[in-house]
């Protein structure tokens, strides 16, 4: 327990770089490098962009017991309400990921202003950092593992100095993937919102590699890996504020990143495989509708609809429906109706996503 515990600005002033960080390190970085050249395989970033946010949202959430079905996410993310609670909740986190990716493309930054309307796009409330105190952190029993600043002063000053970690570089010259630890580490130990905390921290860890040009784009997502090892994840992050043990937390946000890198290098090239068949099947049985952007339509959401043919093709509502008809008929998507609207789901990306 912690109940003698006061956490302490960053830098953290007694942490050292052991040999098996480094070796750890070493290969984290390879595997975070190969998964950068891997994407830019893929024709159109907003391909990746939008269909691992989804997988990563519902991942993430799974964490903190809300549960949905792909495809319940697949359809509120074309707007199709499910009137399910969970699928909703899991659509805002894909939201939130998606507008702080914009927002640390556009600024190069990544601020307190921007963390709060993160959160405010995830939970759908004006909340902002605590101000009350009463907040604990509580094991399955109902026992109090960890109590977080409690003064709002302290919440606010300590969320003040996680800012100048993050983007002033000259505050610190520790390697950006260890940085990004510890700057998960510290936002989970300020806990600074009453909700939302963990899916906020997760959301920061991919913007962090993107701010850091690990990444061009928010590919790789901890949250599989964290739910797969997750009593060894609340067991290392409880061990800095008990035993100092920096090593083991480090060396476990690590290893995620270099099993999910090699997890994400899989299933990006088992959607670009997948696009290129669809490329090839396309030329040879429907060369009159075939074109590259076309293609990209199909993948970038798992759900297709008459309206993004219609908007991204310059074409009529009648020439998208007949598209979409022909490539039904030759087996690529499986036409669907709900409500009074016609939908086409990209089944085989549907698999892909789901088995990998």
């Amino acid at each position: 327990m912690t109940e003698n515990f006061t956490l302490q600005s960053l830098p953290p002033k007694d942490f050292t770089e052991s040999i098996a960080i480094l070796k750890q390190l070493a290969k984290s970085h390879r595997y975070l490098a190969e998964l950068k050249g891997t994407a830019k395989t893929i024709p159109n970033e907003s391909i990746l962009i939008n269909t691992l946010t989804l997988q990563e949202a519902k991942d993430s959430s799974e964490i903190e017991n809300i549960i949905t079905t792909h495809d319940d996410l697949y359809k509120e993310n074309v707007l199709i309400d499910t009137k399910k609670h969970a699928s909703k909740e899991v659509f805002n986190y894909a939201q939130g990921l998606k507008l702080g990716f914009e927002i640390v493309r556009k600024e190069k930054l990544l601020l307190n202003k921007h963390i709060l309307t993160i959160q405010k796009e995830l939970l759908q409330n004006n909340a902002g950092f605590r101000t009350q105190a009463g907040t604990k952190l509580v094991n399955s029993l109902g026992q109090t593992v960890y109590t977080p600043p409690q003064r709002a002063n302290e919440v606010l000053d300590l969320m003040g100095n996680l800012e100048k970690f993050i983007n002033d570089n000259d505050f610190s010259d520790i390697d950006p993937l260890i940085k990004m630890a510890i700057i998960h580490y510290q936002f989970e130990s300020i806990h600074p919102f009453y909700d939302g905390n963990g899916r906020t921290g997760r959301i920061i860890n991919i913007l962090y590699l993107v701010l850091s040009g690990l990444l061009d784009i928010p590919i790789l997502y901890l949250s599989r890996y964290i739910t797969q090892n997750k009593a060894n994840y609340y067991k290392v992050l409880q061990g800095v504020r008990e035993t100092n043990d920096w090593e083991a937390m480090v060396l476990y946000m690590l290893k995620g990143v270099e099993v999910t890198a090699e997890q994400t290098i899989v299933l990006i090239t088992k959607i670009r495989d997948l696009m290129a068949d669809y490329k090839g099947k396309m030329r040879t049985e429907l060369p009159k509708i075939y074109s590259q952007d076309l293609i990209n339509i199909l993948f970038i959401n798992p759900y297709t609809k008459i309206e993004f043919l219609e908007k991204e093709l310059n074409i009529t509502r009648q020439t998208a429906s007949i598209y979409l008809d022909k490539i039904s008929e030759i087996g690529f998507l499986e036409k669907t109706k709900v409500g009074k609207s016609n939908y086409y789901m990209n089944t085989e990306l549907i698999n892909v996503l789901m088995n990998s």
